[in-house]
Formats: structure tokens, C-alpha cells, sequence
């Protein structure tokens, strides 16, 4: 099984921590040249410290902020004058919880536009050099809501589906190029961004965080939260030549707990 992607080049979005960096991580492993892209420089000059560079990889990074679209645009847009990117990671944090009856128009449209839009204009820059390589992989890292929508996450269910369904009108137009567009829905997997959900719902039941976590546990098979590095090996799985015929699915990694099939 052919999984070497050595000095293949990767831009691995929001990979300053957590399944960002956990995925550059992977790559890098298999012999990629990572350009990680986030907005913290320091946190983004630390993370690259720890990618492998025993096959002389060469890595980077870029520094952007996804909450404004037209940042990400220019940042982008000068680095692919020189660089040709096979695989680009999209993986941006979610939005914040709460039900959907409460959420205010500007949320829809702020998560729409870090989500969707930075995702799109990342693809429109790099796709000339996957084309010109022959050769892409575009992995959104997105979430189970996209097969169940999850409870008091109202913006994330509505922006996350919108991104699997962009996801999917990519793959059936980019296939006869040898560009690969799939999607990896992670379950509870233990980052920052959970600790701030469990967080957040024990504030508004006031009940322990210890109870969220429970609670939340009861509902998947494994009976544990998930690890940013088992999201990472399936996104580097996607990542290679062995994984050339897989396109437009969206893979749940969540020990079982999405109820669909």
C-alpha cells in the first residue's frame, strides 16, 4: 500500500493546535512539506518545532485569521504565486454553542463565511497547482452533525452541512482531475474546543462538568473521548496515493456514536 507523500506539499488549516496539528503532524511523518495556517504566530512558530524532519522535509507557515475572509484571501493568494499545494486541510474552530432559536442572524453569517467561504477561497488559490501536478487532496475536517444534527449547536449543525453539501458538488466536478474532496466528521474528540462545550452546558444547566462528561460518554460505544491523533490518522489515510479512489464521502470518526449508517 502506496501511503508515501514524500515532499508533497500541505497546507493544514487551523494546525497551530488540537486535529490541525495533530493532522500536520501525520503528514509530515509521511514525508510531506507542511505549511501550517492559523492566526496566533507565536502559538504557529512553537507547533512547527515539532513536525519530523527526518526525510529533510522543509516546513512553513502562513498567518491568518479566519474570522476575516479577505485576510485569508491575501494571504493565500501571494503564497500560491510560488507555491503548488497538493493537499490542503480545511479546519477552522466552531462555532459557538446554543440553540438555534436563540442565535442571532450575524452568527449564521459570520460561521458561513469562516467555514464556507475561507474554504472556497483556499480551493480557487490552490486548485491551479493541484491541477497543474495532477494530483489534489482536499480533506475538510467538519463534524457528525453533518449525518445528526447535535443538540444546542444550532449555527454549527446549519454551517456544517452546508460545508459537506459544497464538499460534495466539489468532488462530482474536481474527480476527472485526480483531485480527491472528502469530508472527516470527528465525534467528542478531547481539544480545546470540547472543553469549552462541556464547559458551557454545565453553566447553563448548573450542574457539574463532571455530569456533562458523563452524559456524554453514555452516548458513544467506546465509552471515551476521542484523541486529535486518531482524527489524524485517517486525514493522512486521505492524504495519500492509497486512498486515490476514495472521493465525496464523508467518514464519521466517533467510536460509533453517530446513530445513522
Amino acid at each position: 500500500m502506496n501511503i508515501s507523500i514524500l515532499h508533497k506539499k500541505a497546507l493544514i488549516c487551523g494546525s497551530s493546535q488540537g486535529i490541525g496539528l495533530a493532522i500536520a503532524k501525520e503528514l509530515a511523518l509521511l514525508g510531506a512539506d507542511c505549511t501550517l495556517m492559523a492566526r496566533n504566530e507565536v502559538a504557529l512558530q512553537e507547533a512547527i518545532k515539532n513536525l519530523d524532519t527526518s526525510q529533510k522535509q522543509q516546513h512553513q507557515y502562513l498567518v491568518a485569521d479566519f474570522s476575516n475572509p479577505e485576510n485569508v484571501r491575501e494571504v493565500i493568494s501571494l503564497f500560491a504565486v510560488n507555491q503548488a499545494i497538493e493537499i490542503l486541510v480545511n479546519n477552522t474552530g466552531g462555532p459557538p454553542s446554543g440553540p438555534v432559536t436563540e442565535a442571532e442572524e450575524r452568527a449564521f453569517l459570520q460561521a458561513f463565511n469562516q467555514h464556507l467561504i475561507c474554504n472556497h477561497i483556499l480551493v480557487k488559490a490552490l486548485l491551479p497547482g493541484m491541477k497543474e501536478k495532477k494530483y489534489g487532496r482536499i480533506i475538510n475536517i467538519i463534524s457528525t452533525s453533518v449525518k445528526i444534527p447535535l443538540p444546542n449547536l444550532g449555527v454549527s449543525n446549519t454551517i456544517r452541512g452546508a460545508v459537506a453539501s459544497w464538499s460534495k458538488t466539489m468532488a462530482n466536478e474536481l474527480g476527472c482531475f485526480n483531485i480527491t474532496v472528502n469530508n472527516i466528521l470527528p465525534g467528542a474528540t478531547q481539544t480545546q474546543r470540547l472543553e469549552s462545550i462541556i464547559k458551557n452546558n454545565a453553566t447553563k444547566k448548573s450542574i457539574p462538568e463532571t455530569e456533562i462528561e458523563h452524559e456524554m460518554l453514555s452516548h458513544i460505544p467506546m465509552k471515551r473521548f476521542g484523541l486529535p491523533e486518531e482524527i489524524a490518522s485517517v486525514a493522512a489515510f486521505l492524504a495519500t496515493p492509497a486512498a486515490s479512489y476514495v472521493n465525496g464521502v464523508s467518514i464519521a470518526v466517533d467510536g460509533g456514536r453517530t446513530g445513522s449508517l
